[in-house]
């Protein structure tokens, strides 16, 4: 049978064919660094990279392209952020919604008595409380990194007032940093109103571009804060011994992922198209089907919001009589419906939702190319899972 992929917040598939189509035109046509020389294929690749950084930050709203960074995925973006910005005596404020791409760097620093840290809690349906983040702040707070939407519930989480109340408190020192990695291309994301200082996200889910490819955005107000994660190469001021202080190039030593830039480039294009706002307006359709057919289900627990207000097409859910990981193979082998199983890297929130336990959960993930036929397909397949299991 045909796969009916419902892992796309692991990373999205299929891609459009315009994503394909521009990855292998920087392959096979360009093929050539980005600002390594100054021959025509390196000036174009060097356009294409520039190009890309104004695409994002028009879909963000930054207010520079130059405040666009690329790594070489999500964690990478956050890793460049958090190692970069945190000193010795340090505190953070974050929460237990977070995935190991926060967690594990926080527990490294504290490990070494580098920084301490506060986790905010959060309600049954994976959501954390808005005042509990700023009654955590202290005097030593010098970070607050939130999750913006949840990768295993797919709750969208309240940040758009953090900053505004951090400022509130005339703690102007503290940075705001938000893991964009599940909103990115799925809910709008406005840079200035959400008043983050930080953004990190993968540039392979929600906005269509390959694996390996990262974004990170730093404002010009605190890129003077964040030592670089790497040193090396950045193809300008090379008579020099020492890092580039300017941005990106202060974040971006080595080559460039040309052709995944280009992969990025094209994603948000067609993100931004007619047909991908029609693809998108479907994916939020099939994503409430799923939901609906999901709660429909005698047996079948599903963790966070019962409808799709405040959540985006991420439903994790439990099946009793089966082992997640167990009831996820089953799915694949009988139906070829393919979900994630297990703790999702986000060890805190299943604890905090009483599912660590039970080794996680089947989380399913709407893309944008799933149809309404799959959609039933697997509904009706983990129907029959779950009466099996009684």
């Amino acid at each position: 049978m045909d796969r009916i992929y419902l892992d796309n917040a692991a990373t999205s598939w299929p891609k459009p064919e315009s994503v394909y189509s521009a990855i292998d035109n920087a392959q096979r046509i360009i093929g050539a660094p980005a600002g390594r020389g100054g021959y025509q294929q390196v000036v174009e690749a060097l356009r294409l990279i520039e190009q890309t950084r104004g695409l994002i930050a028009r879909f963000i709203n930054a207010p520079d392209r130059r405040t666009i960074a690329f790594t070489f995925n999500g964690t990478d973006s956050l890793s460049t952020a958090l190692f970069g910005l945190l000193r010795s005596g340090d505190h953070v404020v974050t929460s237990v919604v977070e995935h190991n791409s926060v967690l594990r760097p926080l527990h490294h620093l504290e490990s070494e008595s580098k920084i301490t840290t506060s986790y905010v809690d959060c309600n049954e349906a994976g959501t954390f409380d808005e005042n509990a983040v700023i009654e955590a702040i202290e005097p030593r707070t010098r970070l607050v990194c939130l999750n913006h939407v949840s990768n295993v519930t797919g709750s969208i989480q309240p940040i758009q007032n953090i900053k505004r109340r951090i400022l509130d408190l005339g703690r102007e020192d503290i940075v705001f940093l938000v893991d964009a990695a599940q909103s990115m291309g799925h809910i709008p994301i406005d840079i200035k109103m959400l008043g983050c200082d930080i953004l990190a996200a993968p540039g392979h889910k929600a906005i269509m571009g390959p694996l390996g490819t990262g974004i990170l955005y730093v404002s010009e107000e605190i890129a003077h804060r964040i030592s670089p994660l790497r040193y090396g190469g950045t193809g300008t001021d090379g008579s020099v011994e020492i890092q580039p202080t300017k941005i990106p190039d202060k974040f971006e030593s080595g080559n460039l992922n040309v052709p995944g830039i280009a992969g990025i480039n094209a994603g948000i294009r067609y993100l931004t198209s007619e047909e991908g706002n029609t693809k998108h307006e479907i994916w939020k359709s099939n994503s409430k089907t799923l939901l609906d057919g999901l709660l429909s289900i005698d047996g079948a627990t599903l963790q966070g919001n019962a409808t799709m207000q405040n959540r985006i097409g991420v439903f994790s859910i439990s099946i009793p009589g089966f082992d997640c990981h167990e009831a996820s193979h089953i799915l694949d082998d009988v139906a070829s419906v393919q979900t994630r199983a297990g703790l999702h890297c986000a060890p805190l929130l299943h604890r905090a939702l009483n599912t660590e336990g039970q080794g996680g959960t089947i989380r399913l993930s709407v893309g944008l190319f799933n149809t309404e036929q799959q959609i039933e397909v697997a509904i009706k397949a983990i129907t029959q899972l779950a009466q099996a299991g009684k």
